[in-house]
């Protein structure tokens, strides 16, 4: 094998483990979306959040069919069902808005460093088609990670608030 097929081979594992962890992205978010009432602004976030989700995934079955190849259906299945377990997993928390927060900063983060790794590799490989397509998804989790970051004393303050006047305070 020559060292574009490796470059290239590598490519594609790396849109296909993209185009998972986005499909996981979903299942977080419409998890969350249904339990943070006490949070409009969060709630708001995650849906402007979910329709750039959709759409990265978009763009990823686009570089990927421009490859002619596909997405995986079994890595897309087993992170979105990974991300069902890991949201429901909070519900039990007494600050599940909280550590719904720091899970959504760090998987932000993750998906920041797979996006950028992905524009190394579309570089290396000669991948031109792809690079703007990934450079938006990358700002778009960019922009996430950084809201969330952002937010989050706001958030924790006004989770300590609504605890201390007793009312609900997790989502």
């Amino acid at each position: 094998m020559t060292a574009n097929q490796e470059t290239r081979n590598f490519f594609v594992v790396g849109l296909r483990d993209a185009h998972a962890l986005e499909n996981q992205a979903l299942s977080l978010i419409d998890r969350q979306l249904d339990r943070s009432e006490s949070y409009p602004e969060v709630a708001e976030m995650l849906r402007q959040h979910r329709g750039e989700t959709e759409q990265q995934i978009l763009r990823l079955r686009e570089i990927l069919t421009k490859l002619d190849e596909s997405h995986s259906g079994m890595k897309d299945v087993a992170l979105s069902f990974v991300g069902n377990v890991a949201a429901l997993a909070h519900t039990v928390a007494d600050d599940e808005i909280i550590k719904n927060s720091l899970a959504n900063f760090a998987f932000e983060n993750y998906e920041v460093a797979s996006y950028r790794s992905l524009l190394t590799v579309a570089e290396a490989g000669a991948f031109a088609f792809a690079t703007s397509l990934l450079s938006q998804s990358l700002n778009e989790e960019q922009a996430m990670a950084d809201w969330i970051g952002s937010n989050l004393p706001a958030l924790t303050t006004k989770y300590l608030s609504l605890r201390s006047h007793g009312m609900q305070a997790d989502r």
